[in-house]
């Protein structure tokens, strides 16, 4: 066999299994993006559609989307790009969520009430 033969079918494969693996990234991050979807994301359809996501239902791969006042349900691959992505609701407050005390006399006060042996008796 030729050269002249062999060539451009190799090059051909390998452009197929690049093609392949870049729109396999490209569904990857269309799955991620799908999955991060919550209520109050911020998001752009690809009908150019700019909305708030109202509810989103995996089981039926479908979304509600609250358009100024009117709710439209697409399915989750009309999403396109969310915008400002909304942080997971956490069950349970942190510690960051507590209220920090004012000034550094009334923590010392609280530290120093809590090392304090109790009187009762």
């Amino acid at each position: 066999m030729s050269w002249n033969l062999i060539l451009p079918l190799v090059i051909i494969v390998a452009m197929f299994w690049f093609m392949s693996r870049q729109q396999k990234k490209q569904r990857e991050q269309q799955q991620t993006m799908q999955s991060s979807l919550q209520k109050g994301s911020e998001v752009v359809t690809i009908g150019g559609l700019h909305a708030v996501v109202d509810s989103v239902d995996n089981a039926a791969k479908t979304v509600d989307l609250d358009a100024e006042g009117v709710i439209l349900t697409f399915e989750l691959s009309a999403i396109r790009t969310i915008k400002n992505p909304v942080a997971p609701v956490a069950d349970k407050p942190t510690v960051d969520d507590l209220k920090p005390a004012e000034t550094v006399e009334e923590t010392e006060k609280i530290t120093d009430d809590t090392d304090k042996p109790s009187d009762s008796k």
